[in-house]
């Protein structure tokens, strides 16, 4: 499915792709429209219905994944809210065993999560989820997300990986879309990126389901 001998740079989604997008679905779907409908007395149908829409509006924007905006446009303490139901946030099951595997077989390692920096701190503090990485970046301090081929641009200019070496694994099909249309490579789907939903099938792109089942050949083709 992949090639390991001809990849030694890793680049890596976060959430969705090595948490469980399960925090961030019940945040987003359930937990903020609830307080949304109790804090305006509105019903929680149309608190949904209202967030949905707003949700639609600005996906793919910085705005989507900026936690100030959404503070700003609901009215309410978006990062207070996101602790109190900060028990969700985990590891993927398989990320563990993965993510040491890149790191013992001599690849860089590098994060880039469209999720504001906030997103990034809560999640490092409760996974510490940094010890895998090499360098961890939030798209917010290039001010563009990762549909942008900006963003690609400057990502490369500051980390200089070569995209003929690079494997870039994300669970959105639009971003690994907008990957591939800078030349990355190596491309890796995530199928399954929230636990408590069905797996998808993925035929754009080769897809995991468990990072497991690569470990033999990571370990294979070691590049130290």
């Amino acid at each position: 499915m992949l090639d390991w001998s001809k990849i030694s740079t890793v680049l890596l989604d976060m959430d969705g792709t090595i948490l469980d997008l399960h925090y961030d679905n019940h945040f987003w779907l359930t937990h903020l429209p609830k307080r949304i409908s109790e804090e305006k007395n509105i019903s929680l149908a149309q608190a949904k219905k209202t967030m949905l829409d707003h949700y639609e509006k600005v996906a793919g924007t910085i705005s989507w994944y900026c936690l100030d905006y959404w503070a700003e446009q609901t009215k309410m303490p978006i990062t207070a809210l996101k602790r109190e139901v900060q028990h969700l946030i985990s590891l993927r099951n398989d990320a563990h065993d993965f993510l040491v595997a890149l790191r013992e077989t001599g690849r860089r390692v590098i994060l880039v999560t469209n999720a504001h920096p906030e997103s990034l701190s809560l999640k490092i503090e409760l996974t510490q989820l940094d010890k895998y990485f090499d360098v961890l970046y939030s798209t917010h301090e290039f001010g563009v997300t990762k549909e942008s081929q900006s963003l690609w641009k400057k990502l490369q200019k500051k980390q200089g990986f070569n995209v003929k070496e690079t494997l870039f694994i994300d669970d959105s099909l639009p971003i690994l879309a907008s990957a591939k249309t800078f030349g990355i490579e190596h491309l890796l789907a995530v199928a399954n990126p929230d636990s408590k939903q069905p797996t998808r099938d993925i035929n754009e792109y080769p897809a995991v389901v468990d990072y497991r089942d690569l470990l033999h050949d990571i370990y294979a083709n070691k590049l130290n």
